[in-house]
């Protein structure tokens, strides 16, 4: 391991100082243990080779299925995950799915064959309500731990963390009828996926609690950029005078269609997404969002993981986190004009 980008990459990975992975590498005294163990598994992560006297593996193996990258989210809940498995001496193994590549099903064989002690699943199959549980059945018959991130289906038997999709929905709403909004549109993924039904049911809720004689607007298309232009300019057609998202992209793409059919935002059409992916606070205009707690739902999973691990008993129900509204500029008060 020599080279200066080489040390960088690791440092970067493990969150430490180069000089402190040269002490690691070289089996240098005055380093604490945990430091010690993130170096060794950013090494393990990237790809590389531990010199022969660190070749002893850390604790264990946790394979880390996630759908994609493409949307930030994504990226933030994988490396989350990895942080925390980091502390604890683990070595994750990042698996992403893409359109035509690996499936989710492939990838379990694979960490299988590798020895892993437990997986942790992202968004997976698990949040598709087509999806067969009975594969999640078979891991648990194999004596396999592992937790289910967003998207709780009572059929399988595993801990399941998620954000109270149903609730962020009536902080949306509740804001934006605040603001003088009552014709409010709701830009949503299929209706397959469980956060996608839930955050539908709890916007129907919220508009007939908050906005009595409004029936509520609901587009279903992609969580994607391109997803949110179609739902965008068909809630626009309707007179929305503001749109809440089932993603950030969603936003986006909302924020594009309406400038596309000459509207400001929030002038003319108030935008709300939902994540607070990274650098969403950057856009133009900065786009309110509901905030997933992706930390501390991340430091529950994995700590339940481990706790499974080492042969701990452990809930297996769906634990629900609060969310947050992050109020930033793509809200406004309702056009005067409406």
């Amino acid at each position: 391991m020599q080279g200066r980008t080489r040390l960088t990459d690791v440092a970067e990975q493990a969150g430490v100082s180069t000089a402190t992975v040269s002490r690691v590498l070289n089996d240098k005294p005055g380093v604490a243990g945990e430091t010690r163990r993130a170096v060794l598994a950013a090494l393990d992560m990237l790809g590389y080779e531990r010199p022969d006297k660190l070749s002893s593996r850390s604790a264990g193996l946790v394979g880390l299925i996630v759908p994609e990258l493409t949307n930030p989210v994504f990226p933030a809940f994988a490396q989350s995950v990895e942080s925390v498995l980091a502390t604890m001496g683990l070595t994750p193994l990042l698996c992403t799915q893409s359109p035509g590549g690996t499936t989710e099903d492939q990838y379990v064989e694979m960490l299988l064959e590798h020895g892993v002690d437990g997986i942790v699943f992202v968004s997976g199959l698990h949040a598709d309500t087509n999806a067969d549980p009975a594969r999640y059945q078979r891991l648990r018959e194999r004596g396999l731990p592992f937790v289910l991130l967003n998207g709780h289906n009572p059929a399988i038997d595993a801990p399941c963390f998620s954000t109270d999709d149903r609730g962020s929905m009536e902080l949306a709403v509740r804001h934006l009828v605040s603001q003088g909004h009552r014709r409010i549109g709701l830009a949503i993924g299929p209706e397959r996926f469980v956060p996608a039904h839930r955050k539908r049911v709890g916007f129907e809720e919220a508009i007939a609690q908050y906005v009595e004689g409004e029936e509520p607007r609901v587009v279903r298309t992609l969580f994607t950029v391109e997803g949110g232009v179609a739902a965008g300019t068909e809630l626009l057609e309707q007179g929305c005078t503001a749109v809440i998202c089932g993603s950030d992209l969603m936003a986006l793409g909302v924020v594009r269609a309406a400038r596309t059919n000459g509207r400001r935002v929030p002038e003319d059409l108030s935008v709300i997404g939902y994540d607070d992916s990274p650098l969403i606070p950057f856009t133009h205009p900065p786009l309110t969002t509901i905030r997933q707690p992706v930390a501390a739902m991340c430091q529950a999973a994995v700590t339940t993981l481990v706790a499974e691990i080492g042969g701990s008993q452990v809930p297996r129900g769906e634990l629900i986190f609060v969310p947050e509204l992050i109020v930033r500029g793509s809200t406004d008060a309702a056009p005067t004009a409406y």
